[in-house]
């Protein structure tokens, strides 16, 4: 079967909810295999987006989700009921080795320090300082060294297994205290065994697939920052068609696409999902896109504008006072039509982040994550 990207990106704008939006929030986040959350407000504005009515406070108050470290370790927010197979899929794959070697623990140290971490969370809810004395205390000493460069200092050596912990299931983001990040267990929001490697990869696949598909064994590892002889097997069996003259591939039994194009403009926050994941580069990001909208072909340092499903500029928002100004710059024209859109979605933007929004059509001239 033949694909046009027409096609393909009307698909996957259905999927992201980003014509049709969710009534969920768990669902928006299913949906889209995660949401990036390294920036708090553009991971909730991004889910936001995608669910009717919602604001960041809505997403900030659903119970079914955890914050935690998702793919490529880094911060996502997840679906509490997903646990068993992100712990399952994350947990099976290669690190990638992490820090250099004067600095990298051993295997033995990563060992006790997931060990150490699980037991001090298993009925507490404790700072980044506080953790560090319960590790200490469980492991030595050498756990609270100095060694990884941080934006003040170093961080102590324990640090760097925080994603790992979090990949074997035993920790996970707590409550704020203040505006200090907490961390606890996420089995004490609910119990999960995780899934057997295999069976975890190949869900995450799919789901992936269902996402961001067609796709293939190098852009799944891309999206999961590891080398794609790691996860080419899982594509074994799976249904291939044909996409611009290469070929790619679809999840079992998901072989329908819409007969009709993307026809809406959106705003995208930064590491939005839906530009993160989705693949070949050079389709989502045309023409002048791919220089002005990604750093060497990376996503997710700038804000989207989104036109028909490809990316047509790049957007920034700041507060002032009550009043969300909204500077957008388009890669092309805008006709009177995708104007109006425009403005629906900013005032939506303004109804998401709690301002009053003023938009302004010019350059951007803040530089990436401003």
């Amino acid at each position: 079967m033949k694909l046009t990207w027409q096609a393909v990106v009307a698909r996957r704008m259905h999927r992201h909810g980003l014509l049709d939006p969710f009534e969920a929030v768990v669902d928006a986040v299913r949906a889209m295999c995660g949401a990036h959350a390294q920036i708090a407000s553009a991971g909730e504005t991004s889910v936001a987006l995608r669910v009717d009515g919602a604001t960041r406070a809505t997403v900030q108050q659903d119970g079914e989700l955890v914050k935690t470290f998702g793919p490529r370790g880094t911060v996502h927010l997840l679906p509490v009921d997903d646990l068993a197979m992100w712990t399952g899929a994350l947990s099976a794959l290669p690190s990638g080795g992490g820090q250099p070697e004067p600095i990298r623990m051993t295997p033995d140290q990563l060992a006790q320090v997931v060990d150490a971490i699980g037991d001090a969370l298993a009925d507490a809810v404790l700072t980044v300082d506080e953790l560090t004395e319960e590790v200490v205390r469980r492991t030595g000493e050498w756990a609270r060294t100095p060694t990884i460069p941080a934006f003040q200092g170093a961080w102590a050596r324990w640090r760097q297994a925080v994603h790992v912990a979090a990949h074997a299931g035993v920790l996970c983001h707590g409550p704020l205290r203040g505006r200090l990040t907490t961390y606890t267990n996420p089995h004490r929001l609910r119990p999960f065994e995780p899934m057997p490697a295999d069976k975890a990869l190949s869900e995450l696949l799919h789901r992936y697939l269902s996402a961001y598909g067609p796709a293939t064994p190098q852009q799944f590892a891309r999206w999961l920052s590891v080398p794609p002889t790691t996860v080419k097997r899982y594509f074994a069996d799976l249904p291939q068609v044909e996409l611009g003259g290469s070929p790619a591939w679809l999840a079992p039994g998901d072989e329908e696409f819409p007969d009709h194009s993307a026809e809406d403009v959106r705003l995208l926050p930064y590491f939005d999902a839906y530009g993160v994941g989705s693949f070949p580069r050079e389709l989502l990001f045309p023409g002048g896109a791919f220089e002005r909208a990604t750093a060497r072909g990376q996503a997710g340092n700038y804000p989207l504008l989104l036109v028909d499903g490809v990316v047509a500029g790049v957007w920034h928002q700041k507060k002032s006072g009550r009043t969300l100004n909204v500077t957008v710059e388009a890669l092309r024209p805008l006709n009177r039509r995708r104007r109006r859109l425009l403005d629906t979605e900013v005032d939506r933007l303004g109804a998401i982040l709690g301002g009053t929004p003023s938009l302004i059509l010019g350059p951007v001239t803040v530089g990436p994550h401003a």
